[in-house]
């Protein structure tokens, strides 16, 4: 194949088995000192040792690794390839084929094949005929390089805290498990397929990189997702799938694709991906489904139900509206859920008027969090497990609303929805007038139309200018209206000013001004008397707009907003008690709190105290990455963390402490609360969401 890339006019590329790239006595290749040090982790290689099984198990002829760049150098004694591109891949399978050898070359599993150890080691790793310091095939970058070797030294101590230590002792534990023979293995990593981009020396490898690795315009989560899809089907398939399902998908999400999955894969996973790790989400999420048309099938439902719910495409003029509302709260965060409501509406588990009350009540729940300032990151964990919590309760999805309900009612803390009492005194005291356009807009509008039939299209009068939102009280003073108020006139214009009771809508917003009470009042045809907006009839009627006048106002205001934002309470009774759950996410204070049992990557374990819980936590992000803790403890205190890891306990003294692993031990000398703080930190140097670990405590 023959590449067009920026600053070569052509380079070719051979598709080729990665074992005929390896072979060869004299080869060498050599990672470049500018390249980034070994990267894999043992998510990447636990992928590609997966992906080598099934290549047996599902008996598939090849499995194509990517490509390789490398510039051959003419200079050397040796076939010598300076490895531009694909270090990371071609380090990995290296680090497998030693591990191969040594687990045969040990007895730690046996293969039929009396040769296969010493082809792998001669053919692939070494140059038996070379000194022991250029018999190595692979020559990674400074530190990986002296890691590397150590490897294939037997009296020499490996280098723990790196990623080419950890990831070859992977292997081998993986390689003595035996879930596939030695030979067969070793069969799997022949049929391993690369392109092989060999380039001249005359060619600028600088170029080459840059036009293979950034375009300049990167690839939507979305396009990767189709590319993925497409390129594992027979073309007959992609023309045919790619019509029926994914141009549909495009129409459906107004081609915003990649927004569309993310929110399709956090009610599949029931966790929220990141949006650069979209990609990766889906390839987790596919691989568990064998059938490409059902996926896609899938997605076509749901995203017609997206559709319905971005853009109020529905039958029901309640919904629509309901909907309509709710985009104005501009709260995307409840999507996953209400794609799982009309997954089961369609399902007929739930009516028109049931779907209408649950969207009433999330509105409600999402305006009095808002109004009372309560933080929106609790959120996606809130609406990513609502309905298993509702089906939890007893199986079963009857009594849907009420059982929604109930669970509202007992969250806490900043997950709470706010009660008639603090939902009304956040509403009297909060700067409406500071925020949002759209949540003013909504604001108003809602007082406006309330349930009302027939209702003014407030939105579109705001946006095209026919009315706007009006102080009654001006924001400039004049002498007159100093008066009005009385002695106190500078104290309730700065508390009362941008609060609710002194806004309302208005169709001439120019001519009122700071104008008195009065003339806003009484002007002919254009004042308040006369004004079209119903929201304007009890200001009307007023003598004067003092601070009796908005205080009135304000009650009235009160009455309207729990009618129209209610927070109804539940008679359900469920068979068990529902624990509240928490994440590392959740600004709360644990201190005397009692801890019962914790989830994380997909395994619930019971604990019996917070320093149980800090120990197993930890084991479990080891398990993913033996380097960090590693690193920690040859730190030097460079690392704040380094603290409270150590080789031995005897570094803590007569401190608490708990085993990791084998030599690695944690301080448990720390309060509940720091404890929580320290796992926080932990969860950042592993690049994990702080909000995938989830504990429950006993109630008071």
């Amino acid at each position: 194949m023959n590449l067009c890339l920026k600053g070569v006019d052509a380079v070719h590329g051979d598709a080729k088995y990665l074992v005929r790239f390896l072979g060869g006595a004299d080869k060498r290749f050599m990672i470049p000192v500018y390249q980034r040090n070994y990267a894999w982790k043992i998510p990447q290689c636990k992928k590609l040792y997966d992906d080598l099984i099934k290549v047996i198990k599902m008996n598939r002829e090849n499995h194509f690794l990517g490509s390789i760049v490398s510039v051959y150098n003419p200079d050397s004694y040796a076939q010598e390839y300076l490895i531009i591109d694909g270090q990371q891949r071609l380090t990995t399978i290296s680090l497998l084929l030693l591990a191969l050898y040594h687990s045969i070359k040990q007895g730690v599993v046996k293969s039929n094949n009396n040769q296969l150890a010493q082809k792998i080691y001669e053919e692939y790793l070494i140059d038996k005929y070379q000194s022991d310091e250029t018999k190595i095939k692979l020559k990674p970058i400074r530190q990986d390089n002296y890691a590397f070797q150590t490897l294939f030294e037997t009296n020499k101590e490996h280098i723990e805290s790196s990623d080419i230590t950890v990831n070859y002792e992977y292997f081998k534990t993986r390689i003595q498990w035996e879930e596939i023979t030695p030979d067969d293995l070793f069969d799997s990593i022949c049929r391993i397929i690369i392109v092989d981009i060999t380039l001249n020396h005359e060619d600028n490898p600088q170029l080459i990189f840059e036009s293979l690795n950034s375009t300049g315009l990167d690839l939507e989560e979305g396009d990767k997702i189709r590319n993925y899809i497409f390129m594992g089907i027979t073309p007959k398939k992609q023309t045919l799938y790619y019509k029926k399902y994914w141009s549909v998908i495009e129409q459906y999400t107004r081609y915003h694709v990649s927004d569309f999955l993310r929110h399709y894969l956090s009610v599949k996973q029931q966790k929220i991906p990141t949006i650069r790790k979209v990609y990766t989400a889906f390839k987790e999420y596919a691989e568990l489904e064998s059938d490409t048309e059902m996926i896609l099938k899938d997605m076509e439902q749901y995203a017609k139900w997206y559709e319905k719910i971005l853009f109020a495409k529905t039958h029901s003029k309640k919904i629509n509206d309901a909907l309509t509302r709710w985009k104005k709260l501009d709260f995307s965060v409840s999507i996953p859920f209400l794609l799982e409501i009309f997954d089961i509406w369609t399902q007929n588990i739930l009516t028109d008027k049931e779907v209408i009350e649950i969207l009433e009540y999330i509105e409600s729940y999402l305006f009095r969090r808002m109004i009372c300032d309560l933080p929106t990151n609790a959120l996606n964990k809130v609406f990513i497990s609502l309905d298993k919590e509702i089906v939890r309760l007893d199986g079963t999805r009857e009594q849907y609303v009420k059982k929604l309900k109930y669970i509202f009612e007992n969250k806490k803390e900043k997950m709470q929805f706010p009660s008639d009492t603090i939902f009304l005194e956040c509403l009297t005291t909060k700067n409406i007038y500071a925020m949002s356009n759209k949540a003013k807009q909504y604001i108003l509008e809602r007082l406006e139309n309330g349930n009302n039939m027939e209702c003014k299209n407030i939105y579109d009068m705001l946006e095209k200018g026919i009315c706007s939102i009006e102080h009654i009280m001006p924001q400039q003073l004049t002498p007159a209206w100093k008066i009005a108020l009385g002695q106190n006139w500078k104290e309730i214009h700065d508390i009362w000013l941008h609060r609710l009771a002194n806004l309302t809508l208005t169709a001439y917003n120019g001519y009122y001004s700071n104008k008195t009470f009065s003339e806003k009042r009484d002007m002919e045809k254009i004042g308040l008397k006369e004004s079209g907006f119903r929201i304007n009839q009890m200001i009307a009627q007023k003598q004067q707009w003092t601070l009796k006048e908005m205080e009135e106002r304000n009650e009235e205001l009160k009455k309207t907003a729990l009618q129209l934002w209610t927070f109804t309470k539940s008679n359900y009774e469920p068979t068990k008690k529902v624990l509240t759950y928490y994440t590392l996410e959740d600004e709360y204070c644990f201190t005397g709190k009692n801890i019962i049992k914790f989830q994380f990557q997909g395994v619930e374990q019971t604990v019996k105290t917070w320093a149980d819980f800090f120990q197993k936590v930890l084991v479990m992000l080891h398990e993913t990455d033996k380097t960090v803790l590693n690193q920690l403890t040859e730190n030097n205190n460079k690392e704040e963390l380094s603290a409270y890891v150590a080789r031995n306990k005897e570094y803590f003294q007569k401190r608490h402490c708990c085993a990791i692993s084998e030599n690695i031990y944690v301080s448990t000398n720390t309060s509940t609360q720091h404890k929580i703080n320290i796992l926080k930190r932990f969860f950042h140097l592993y690049h994990i969401e702080i909000n995938e670990l989830i504990f429950y405590l006993k109630e008071d």
